[in-house]
């Protein structure tokens, strides 16, 4: 089986994990964005975004399952290692990514307004930098879309 078909096989099922991850974010009232790594195949670690939890502004879904998967595979490189996250990174995650070596990075909403990957920046196809990844979007993009959208919307109508 090629990449490509096995991609479309099997990206809804880690799409999904990471939406779980970013559903459970939601309900402890974190900014709902799930990430999962993936290493031939098999989940490696996972992460809902954490900032608010731990008062930690590095607490991005990416940046967690990326420290994550480091320890359980015990290498900082994580070039056999592909990532699925519900929202595209930022730039910092997208330094951490370029950081970790990571194969792929697949993610669902786009994000105009931080996008690092393909909205705002192309971080990942620059070849002034050390590493350079594949990057797809629109995975399970509605779904990614939405979650983040009611989450907002309930903040906003909810009295401080």
């Amino acid at each position: 089986m090629d990449f490509s078909s096995w991609l479309d096989q099997y990206s809804d099922t880690f799409m999904n994990e990471a939406l779980s991850h970013a559903s459970s974010s939601r309900l402890a009232g974190e900014v709902p964005v799930g990430a999962v790594i993936v290493d031939e195949g098999v989940i490696v670690a996972a992460a809902g975004n954490c900032r608010e939890t731990n008062n930690d502004p590095t607490g991005h879904a990416e940046v967690l399952a990326i420290q994550s998967a480091a320890k359980v595979k015990g290498n900082w490189r994580l070039s056999t290692c592909d990532l699925y996250v519900t929202l595209e990174p930022c730039l910092m995650c997208a330094g951490a990514i370029i950081n970790s070596r990571i194969r792929g990075v697949y993610f669902g909403a786009f994000d105009p307004k931080a996008g690092a990957l393909l909205s705002l920046f192309g971080i990942g196809n620059d070849p002034r930098l050390n590493h350079e990844f594949h990057r797809s979007g629109g995975h399970l993009a509605q779904p990614s879309t939405e979650l983040l959208k009611d989450f907002f919307q309930e903040r906003r109508i909810q009295p401080d």
